[in-house]
């Protein structure tokens, strides 16, 4: 139910600006980095939940809180690239998620060196090749990530300082999550999403 919620909101937003999906005919760079992006949204979705256990318990509930929301839009993500497959009449790949678990500390490092690497490399390189190819719904789900990502790798940083500093009582206790696009809000968001303009009401509240 809640994957067809992702690919109609989606769908929606792409009819509503004017952009008409481009459909994939046989294989293409942007079809592969869909399924790329897919398979790495999926497993940090289930990373980050993961790691929200752990973190609770070892006693950091707030940690806990921020690892269970970017896990929410990590799924948000996964949901559009899935989306996004589909419109173009691709394969959506299975994915079997395998990562370590270890302690909160260690986790954040882990969550910290992911986001990098989507913020630096991959999301600016798939944003070129939907570009050049001009899949624009492809184009619309990459930027949906990647700005989300760029705030991502910030809490995490905040949250490692936090607790290398005996600061995580200080974290934030409320989250919000668009539903449409995955941005995520330390504490209450604005009354649209900054990046894909979806009211608040239709945000997802995550707090302690």
């Amino acid at each position: 139910m809640m994957k067809k919620t992702f690919s109609s909101l989606l769908l929606a937003f792409v009819l509503m600006l004017g952009i008409s999906p481009v459909f994939a005919a046989g294989s293409t760079q942007t079809v592969k980095d869909l399924q790329d992006a897919f398979t790495g949204e999926s497993t940090a979705h289930a990373k980050y939940a993961a790691f929200a256990k752990k973190a609770k318990e070892e006693g950091y509930p707030k940690i806990a809180l921020l690892f269970e929301a970017a896990s929410r839009a990590e799924k948000v993500h996964a949901g559009n690239h899935q989306a996004a497959l589909k419109q173009l009449g691709a394969e959506v790949p299975n994915v079997n998620p395998e990562f370590d678990v270890k302690g909160t500390r260690e986790n954040l490092k882990n969550a910290i060196e992911g986001e990098s690497y989507e913020v630096a490399t991959m999301y600016p390189n798939f944003l070129k090749d939907a570009s050049n190819e001009k899949v624009n719904i492809a184009l619309m789900s990459f930027n949906y990530a990647f700005q989300t990502e760029k705030k991502h790798k910030e809490m995490y940083e905040n949250a490692l300082a936090s607790l290398d500093n005996n600061q995580v009582k200080s974290m934030p206790s409320l989250y919000q999550v668009c539903l449409v696009c995955g941005n995520t809000y330390a504490g209450e968001g604005p009354a649209r999403c900054g990046i894909c303009m979806t009211p608040n009401e239709r945000f997802v509240t995550l707090k302690l």
